[in-house]
């Protein structure tokens, strides 16, 4: 079968800038992930008919992971997903692959890509020194994906990672291409944000592949939007059941193309929030990092589900960790009292991720004519809606 395969689809920063800017703390000039210096990130979509899916790899820096590592920590809001390589990230506190999101039933390829581009730059890895730990995260982009076609291979991975630059397109992009957000397209959403501590500026960065939420629940900087377009919807499937036929294709362009959008859905899908930052920090602070990307997640209307996989990497680019060393000199680190600002800008930019997903995202149709609407098709009085007019 043949795929389509592009490596850089998505909206434009331009579209980007016309979200709402979450919070009072300044973005960096790019406003994605690759504002923290050092690091890039590459897609690979695959958009054919029933196969929308596609593979993203996040590069800590140009260098080789395996051979200078650096610090990292998860943090598990709810464990329903099937990661590859968390176990090691949380025990030895660092990463030494590249970071790889793909769909659920991807993680294997994807893995075995990682582990044999590690060896093809390091011969001796799994021999004269250790094994290498590849890390992948999914999520489940079914709906939209013919998943059962297993259609996620390791040349896709080499192809985003080659990929990899400091332009990241987000939307229905790489592994954000199949998955969806509050019963509308979700995907690839970025963001970021600049703190001062003690008089020096840290860049803390985010990236997301959203695939959670029912409607109903859906909160853009403190709106209930979702609530709205819920309602919306129920109007409009009520008042084409009550007019004739020919009324019925009218109304239903009034709200987004929902099924059963209530609130006794139960939440289920899966978000993966990877932070970067440039501040100084060790693995322990890094596990406190990631762990408030929750509060962004929370705020856009998610009660982490019982059926949703939630989980935060965070890790930093102040200095690295060679393999092999002895001995490991680290910089002055952040104290513990100062790290309030990094939260903040944690949970700001995940918050800021998640909505530059949905505002970023195109309509996509896939499996059995499965469509999820993006948010700005669905709702053209948006800006309205979210009380900033015109803009």
């Amino acid at each position: 079968m043949s795929i389509g395969i592009s490596k850089d689809i998505g909206m434009s920063r331009h579209s980007r800038e016309q979200a709402p800017h979450i919070g009072t703390l300044p973005a960096g000039p790019l406003g994605t992930i690759a504002d923290v210096a050092g690091v890039s990130v590459g897609h690979c979509t695959l958009a054919e008919g029933a196969l929308q899916t596609g593979v993203t790899v996040i590069r800590p820096h140009r260098g080789d992971p395996f051979v200078d590592k650096v610090p990292a920590a998860a943090s598990v809001i709810n464990g329903f997903g099937k990661s590859i390589g968390l176990v090691q990230v949380d025990e030895l506190g660092t990463l030494e692959t590249p970071i790889a999101l793909t769909n659920t039933f991807g993680v294997g390829a994807l893995a075995q890509a990682q582990i044999r581009a590690a060896i093809r730059a390091n011969p001796r890895i799994g021999r004269e020194w250790s094994t290498v730990n590849p890390l992948v995260f999914e999520c489940n982009d079914g709906y939209l994906n013919d998943i059962q076609a297993l259609a996620v291979h390791e040349q896709h991975f080499d192809a985003a990672f080659d990929a990899a630059s400091t332009y990241v397109a987000s939307g229905a992009v790489g592994a954000g291409r199949g998955m969806s957000c509050f019963d509308l397209k979700g995907g690839i959403g970025n963001a970021s944000r600049v703190v001062n501590i003690a008089g020096s500026d840290y860049v803390v960065g985010a990236l997301v592949l959203a695939n959670f939420g029912r409607l109903p629940m859906l909160t853009i900087d403190g709106t209930p939007l979702g609530r709205v377009l819920a309602e919306r919807a129920s109007a409009a499937r009520a008042e084409a059941a009550a007019h004739a036929e020919a009324n019925a294709e009218a109304n239903a362009t009034k709200a987004p193309n929902v099924t059963n959008a209530t609130t006794d859905k139960p939440e289920q899908g899966s978000i993966i929030m990877i932070v970067a930052t440039d501040a100084p920090l060790d693995a322990r602070q890094l596990k406190r990092l990631s762990l408030r990307a929750a509060a962004g997640l929370a705020r856009t209307g998610s009660v982490y589900g019982h059926g949703s996989g939630d989980i935060a990497l965070a890790f930093s680019t102040a200095y690295t960790v060679p393999h092999g060393a002895d001995f490991v000199t680290l910089p002055p680190l952040v104290a513990d009292h100062g790290l309030d600002p990094l939260f903040r800008a944690c949970a700001d930019s995940v918050e800021q991720a998640i909505v530059d997903a949905l505002w970023s995202a195109e309509s996509v149709t896939g499996r059995d004519g499965h469509r999820r609407l993006s948010l700005r098709d669905s709702v053209p009085d948006l800006l309205q809606l979210l009380g900033r007019g015109a803009q």
